[in-house]
């Protein structure tokens, strides 16, 4: 009996992942709704990397490292998003056993650099305005680039762990996956043997890839506003909360839903409240970045300009 519960177990081939809605009318509503969200996504983040790379004044380590968070959310929408709208218009939801495992690969990796990044722009933020006179010297262009190595080493360290330590674990039927893409929560509750190992390793992964980076990113910013109100000019106080304000949003927007999905008991465990979290730190975050950056930046505004400027000139 034991070596046919193997058998079983070994023969997973394909999942059926649920998804949204099962009404027609609401699936179609659904189709338009994300398929506008994410061309709207690839789009602005698109625009901000573009305008990076055109314009010589914004090649600093801050836009260098907003180019790699909008090249990152771009990848990370197109890791989900694409399934999901095939899914909601196909009768035949599914994914293979293959593509379900390198989708939550793909998407760790992601979502682990996004993390991490988010804690290295708040160090570039830190230097900035503490250390003025040092800013060039502290982030070189050497020092950015070890910063971004050492960032994707983490994220693909963490994904492969988790991605391991799920999908190692054995599979029985029906093999529905009841959420819109294959993420490690909502597979788990498919595995046929106890995953309170799991459970514990996704908390303590959860501490090191989340709480870390976030308390990183506090007290950079607890030195940035002790700084800051050490300004004698309201304007320059002003300016430099402005600076730092569109990334405080973007945090907060994101690791929130984050640590609510992966660093809470398995028992806590609620389908539909985690696909309504996955499209906030997934979906909703990635949209939302390029707006907050471009309409509080008056930088990448003033090089959009600049860029509609010459087109205009050269026509």
């Amino acid at each position: 009996m034991q070596i046919l519960r193997k058998e079983n177990y070994s023969s997973v081939s394909e999942f059926i992942l649920l998804g949204f809605s099962g009404e027609s009318q609401i699936r179609v509503a659904l189709f338009i709704f994300f398929l506008l969200l994410y061309m709207i996504t690839l789009l602005g983040n698109g625009l901000i990397v573009t305008l990076i790379y055109l314009d010589s004044r914004l090649h600093t380590p801050m836009y260098f490292f907003l180019s790699i968070l909008s090249l990152v959310d771009m990848s990370y929408v197109t890791t989900t998003v694409p399934q999901m709208l095939v899914n909601m218009v196909c009768p035949r939801r599914t994914i293979s056993w293959g593509a379900c495992v390198a989708q939550m690969f793909i998407f760790l990796v992601l979502g682990i650099a996004e993390c991490v990044l988010y804690a290295i722009m708040a160090y570039d933020r830190y230097v900035a305005i503490c250390f003025p006179l040092h800013y060039s010297l502290l982030m070189s262009r050497l020092v950015c680039i070890k910063m971004v190595t050492i960032c994707w080493s983490i994220s693909i360290t963490g994904a492969l762990v988790y991605t391991v330590f799920t999908m190692r674990l054995p599979y029985c039927g029906p093999y529905k996956i009841n959420h819109f893409f294959c993420e490690v929560p909502a597979v788990l509750k498919l595995a046929c043997a106890d995953t309170s190992f799991n459970d514990q390793l996704d908390f303590i992964l959860g501490f090191i890839l989340l709480l870390i980076p976030l308390s990183l990113i506090l007290a950079s910013y607890a030195c940035i506003f002790v700084s800051i109100l050490r300004i004698r000019s309201s304007q320059g106080r002003l300016k430099s909360f402005s600076t730092c304000a569109s990334h405080i949003t973007v945090v907060t927007m994101f690791y929130g839903p984050a640590m609510m999905m992966y660093m809470r008991p398995g028992s806590w465990y609620d389908p539909e409240r985690d696909k309504k979290l996955a499209l906030f730190y997934n979906v909703v975050s990635a949209f939302l970045n390029p707006i907050i950056y471009s309409l509080r930046n008056k930088d990448v505004k003033g090089a959009f300009l600049k860029v509609l400027g010459d087109r205009g000139t050269a026509q």
